[in-house]
């Protein structure tokens, strides 16, 4: 799997995952979620951004819709919010990047390839 900035514990839950799939299914889950999934150092760009000059970036981004509106109207909760973010960024990511394999998962198996 040439994915850019995985993870071991990344790589690990990808495989336990994607057992069982044949060939052809194994392409398109990866087709479908690499388009999905958030590189760890991408999101810690948008905490950075998030923390300076658009509050609740990160969480936009990640789909936590209600905890960006948050963020943005109480300044990235009074900016401690925004610190915790960046420092826990690996975990956002590999917490959006599960919720993806499931979906990519989904969709491989309804696609009945």
């Amino acid at each position: 799997m040439s994915l850019p900035g995985i993870t071991p514990q990344e790589y690990s839950y990808l495989q336990s995952a994607t057992q069982g799939l044949n060939e052809q299914q194994l392409r398109t889950f990866l087709m479908i979620y690499s388009g999905k999934r958030k590189n760890p150092s991408d999101m810690l760009l948008f905490c950075i951004i998030g923390l300076f000059l658009v509050p609740g970036l990160q969480r936009f981004i990640i789909g936590q819709i209600g905890m960006g509106i948050l963020y943005l109207l109480t300044a990235g909760l009074c900016f401690i919010g925004s610190i915790i973010d960046i420092v826990n960024h690996k975990t956002l990511a590999f917490e959006h990047n599960q919720r993806m394999v499931f979906e990519s998962m989904q969709m491989v198996r309804m696609s009945n390839f």
